[in-house]
């Protein structure tokens, strides 16, 4: 059965308060949003989108008063902070009282919280006065929806979804986790580790494609369009649809350039809805441009290898 979407903000708000699902856009993806201290509908948001139950969940807060209210804050992690509201999720140590479904968590001692910079999804949990839950608004392991068509078509009309336009970034928020003085990038992001790295003064490392799933984007299979995807290709085959960066070959059908002018930035917001348009256009296989692994193509190669990495 379909569903009637929500037109502003102050409807979407009702939803969710109600204890219902409602996606709603923010600067890097469209999350499926549920109210954090709802066991129900957080259940529910891993039964919609069939999400493996030890895969922790996004807390999507106002603000940093907000975010102290559920975990505990270092001077480092403090340190991070700066790069707040925008597309950072750190994950820190869960305080005791904080009013949080322990599904969220997925039985972790520790919570992955970020404040969003979208205009709506700050007025969005405002106005629901809680933390709100938001994992990607997609089925889990498909294509993250980068605008409303694509939650709409993921889920069958079957979810909310307060339309907010094309998202800015594209690209899933980078995940920091800060136990005592360790800080490790669990998933590379929107914000590139480098520019992390100079802002607060001090190297991070980086989390083993071994290391056990502490947060959202580490499952080694994910991110996947229906197609099958061939990594760092120069010379595609003519049966296959060619997802370029820079310059394009004369002898493919299906093209999508992620940034004629070879801008990361612009291939990570691209990246998502290319894919997902390539899957619509029919395409079995797809082959795709070397992507130079350097700031956001360190996430955007992230996202490539999970694509192309078969489901177990």
């Amino acid at each position: 059965m379909k569903i009637s979407n929500p037109t502003n903000v102050k409807q979407a708000a009702k939803l969710l308060i109600q204890g219902k699902l409602c996606a709603f856009p923010t600067e890097t993806v469209y999350g499926l949003g549920a109210i954090a201290s709802d066991s129900e509908a957080i259940l529910s948001i891993y039964q919609t989108k069939n999400r493996p139950a030890f895969n922790p969940l996004i807390i999507h807060c106002a603000d940093y008063e907000m975010a102290t209210e559920l975990v505990k804050f270092s001077p480092l992690a403090k340190k991070l902070t700066q790069f707040w509201p925008g597309a950072l999720t750190l994950v820190l140590p869960k305080n005791p009282t904080a009013n949080i479904s322990d599904i969220v968590s997925a039985g972790l001692d520790t919570l992955a919280v970020r404040v969003p910079a979208h205009k709506i999804a700050q007025q969005l949990i405002k106005t629901v006065g809680e933390p709100l839950a938001a994992p990607s608004a997609n089925p889990s392991g498909n294509l993250s929806p980068t605008n409303a068509q694509m939650v709409k078509s993921g889920f069958d009309n079957k979810v909310p979804v307060l339309d907010g336009g094309a998202c800015e970034a594209g690209l899933e928020s980078t995940i920091i986790a800060i136990i005592g003085e360790e800080i490790t990038q669990l998933r590379a992001g929107a914000i590139a580790k480098k520019d992390i790295e100079k802002a607060i003064g001090q190297s991070i490392k980086t989390a083993s494609s071994e290391s056990k799933i502490s947060a959202p984007g580490m499952l080694k299979s994910h991110y996947a369009p229906k197609a099958n995807l061939r990594l760092n290709v120069s010379n595609p085959n003519p049966d296959e649809a060619y997802l370029a960066f820079g310059i394009e070959p004369k002898n493919i059908t299906i093209i999508k350039n992620l940034s004629p002018s070879s801008d990361l930035k612009q291939a990570a917001k691209n990246l998502f809805s290319f894919l997902n348009i390539l899957d619509e256009a029919g395409a079995k296989n797809i082959a795709i441009a070397p992507i130079p692994n350097q700031g956001l193509g360190e996430a955007i190669n992230d996202r490539l290898k999970r694509a192309a990495t078969p489901k177990s």
